[in-house]
């Protein structure tokens, strides 16, 4: 079997990055973090690799990077749809959240991943988001070192002429151990407790106008956490849809108020959009946390307060 030299070496350097200067840290952490296209054209046949397509299932029927398998992410978190539809919870009533691990366990392995497994996860057209949703829950998982996201997703694949393809690669089921969960998922408790603490910064990753609290409908409240700051998920990367450099993720965090090595806490609508903030996040070297029921969860708790900037100064 040919193991991927190269992307385990990349991730060694993110367990030793902490060793190194700010700017070296952020260098291997981004290394470990991200393969470009021409790295993962190289490495497309490596034996332990595993790419998985994140996007419409109908378009990864007809286009997709060879040997890739299609993962949506119901197939590795749980909603509760009867909520989602109007109807009385069957459950907690949040959308998706992290499976137990039992269950997260059969999951992955059913992508054909196993335990000396290297994983690229990609997005198709923009779901950058879904994506690094995918590899934030790779690394709930205990997987996140060798899990790296393909910077620029399928059409900076393509915009290199590379092969594509819509022929299904046969199901595998892979060999995984139970489960190391890794501590990174929080809930609203832990949200109110260190909301105002020194070294932690709670970041709403949703659109500046739903942190604003501008009236759009919806069953959730208007405003957001007191006491966090905003960055848009869409502010950490490009225009062609790649990660921003270290010095304008830097500026972007600090102009918003986070200190470097500061403990990121990120919250978006359900704990998708707020995974690409804390993608880049973990890239500067920043600890990382994710609210997963997001402000879904925190309007429902009436005991806590909601930042509403919208509403001052009305009667």
């Amino acid at each position: 079997m040919r193991a991927s030299t190269a992307l385990f070496n990349s991730f060694i350097a993110l367990c030793s990055a902490a060793t190194l200067s700010g700017a070296q840290q952020a260098a291997a952490n981004r290394d470990a973090m991200l393969v470009s296209p021409v790295w993962l054209a190289a490495h497309l046949h490596d034996a332990n690799l595993v790419v998985l397509h994140v996007g419409d299932r109908a378009d990864y029927a007809s286009t997709h990077i060879p040997g890739a398998r299609y993962v949506d992410l119901d197939d590795i978190s749980v909603s509760d749809h009867s909520a989602m539809n109007g109807g009385a919870p069957a459950g907690n009533g949040l959308t998706l959240e992290m499976l137990p691990a039992d269950q997260l366990r059969a999951k992955l392995a059913s992508l054909g991943i196993s335990d000396n497994s290297h994983v690229v996860v990609y997005f198709a057209k923009d779901r950058v988001s879904p994506s690094t949703r995918v590899v934030f829950t790779l690394d709930y998982a205990g997987l996140g070192k060798r899990t790296a996201l393909l910077d620029g997703g399928l059409d900076a694949w393509m915009r290199g002429g590379r092969p594509v393809t819509d022929v299904v690669p046969a199901a595998h089921t892979g060999t995984l151990a139970a489960l190391e969960l890794a501590p990174i998922v929080v809930n609203a408790e832990y949200v109110h407790a260190r909301a105002a603490r020194p070294g932690v910064s709670i970041v709403d990753a949703r659109a500046a106008a739903f942190y604003d609290g501008v009236p759009r409908g919806g069953p959730n409240r208007l405003g957001h956490i007191p006491g966090a700051k905003s960055i848009p998920y869409t502010e950490v990367t490009d225009a062609a849809l790649q990660l921003k450099t270290a010095d304008q993720l830097a500026t972007l965090f600090s102009k918003a108020g986070v200190q470097p090595g500061d403990t990121v806490v990120a919250y978006c609508h359900i704990g998708q959009q707020a995974t690409a903030l804390l993608f880049a996040a973990r890239s500067l070297g920043h600890p990382v946390l994710l609210y997963d029921g997001s402000f879904e969860d925190w309007s429902r708790h009436a005991e806590y307060p909601v930042e509403n900037p919208s509403a001052k100064g009305k009667p």
